[in-house]
Formats: structure tokens, C-alpha cells, sequence
């Protein structure tokens, strides 16, 4: 697995990294807000999975973000709950490589 990591490493550029990461968040972001949009006007929603997988794509910020500034599913506790666990989880990995194969090298 460290093989693994140490190669993935080495070929991201991390200017691509945060454009990806800008990126699935704003993305996180607005799917919230139109999902809340189409609730109101009882339309055609954005499925739960969809907004679950954005979160777990890296957009845990906007997703986040999204829900609570649009007031969208923040009394379901799937994602009350679920979404800042996963953010939390993203972001103990990354830092636990940073320090494991970036600062320890």
C-alpha cells in the first residue's frame, strides 16, 4: 500500500489537486442549493446517494456549506451527522499521509 501512495504522490500535481477540490465543492455547494430549490416547488430532486457521493468525492466543505446555508436536510440525520463524519474521516487521512510519506521522508 505505501508503494501505492508513494507513486500517487509523485504524479499529482497539486495545482490539479485544488482545482479538483475547488471544484467538487462548488459543485457540493450548488446541488444543495438546487435540490432545495426543486423541494419548494416540489419538482424533480437531486437523489440523497448523489449528494452522499459528492461528500464522499472530496466536496464534504461545500456539501456542508450547502446544507446548512440553503437549510437543506440539516434535521436528517444521515446528513446532520453523516457528512461531517466523512469530512473528518477525508481529512484524517490526508493528514495521516502527509505526515506518514511527505514530512517523515
Amino acid at each position: 500500500m505505501e508503494v501505492v501512495i508513494k507513486y500517487i504522490l509523485a504524479i499529482i500535481n497539486i495545482k490539479y489537486l485544488l482545482i479538483y477540490l475547488l471544484a467538487i465543492n462548488l459543485i457540493g455547494f450548488c446541488a444543495m442549493g438546487i435540490d432545495k430549490f426543486k423541494a419548494q416547488r416540489g419538482y424533480w430532486r437531486i437523489p440523497e446517494a448523489t449528494l452522499m457521493t459528492l461528500c464522499l468525492l472530496g466536496g464534504g466543505i461545500g456539501t456542508i456549506a450547502g446544507m446548512y446555508t440553503f437549510r437543506h436536510k440539516t434535521k436528517k440525520l444521515k446528513f446532520s451527522v453523516g457528512m461531517p463524519t466523512i469530512l473528518i474521516l477525508e481529512l484524517s487521512i490526508v493528514i495521516y499521509i502527509i505526515i506518514k510519506f511527505v514530512i517523515m521522508e
